[in-house]
């Protein structure tokens, strides 16, 4: 084997996590940082928790209720457009009466 070549091994790596853990671990890195570990992991802990960087899921959270309120908008104009073309069927009825 060729020397000089390979990267420094570190036998007391440190990792740390998002959540606060820190492990010790082998590794050609001294230290780094996780955002995710086994305290921490949904599949692990059997809790939702959703890690969001980029404030996504607030983006979409949001355009959701847009859409939501667009539709309650919507539903409102349609039962007013119904009880005019009820009131205007009232008074052709009436006319066509007199």
């Amino acid at each position: 084997m060729k020397k000089a070549i390979h990267p420094n091994y570190y036998k007391n790596a440190t990792v740390t996590c998002a959540c606060g853990n820190v492990m010790t671990v082998g590794s050609t890195v001294e230290t780094f940082q996780i955002e995710l570990c086994s305290l921490c992991h949904p599949f692990y802990t059997g809790k939702q928790k959703i890690v969001d960087t980029a404030r996504r899921v607030e983006k979409f959270q949001a355009k959701e209720s847009k859409k939501s309120d667009k539709a309650l908008t919507h539903k409102a104009k349609v039962e007013k457009k119904e009880v005019r073309a009820k009131k205007k069927a009232e008074k052709k009825a009436k006319a066509s009466e007199a």
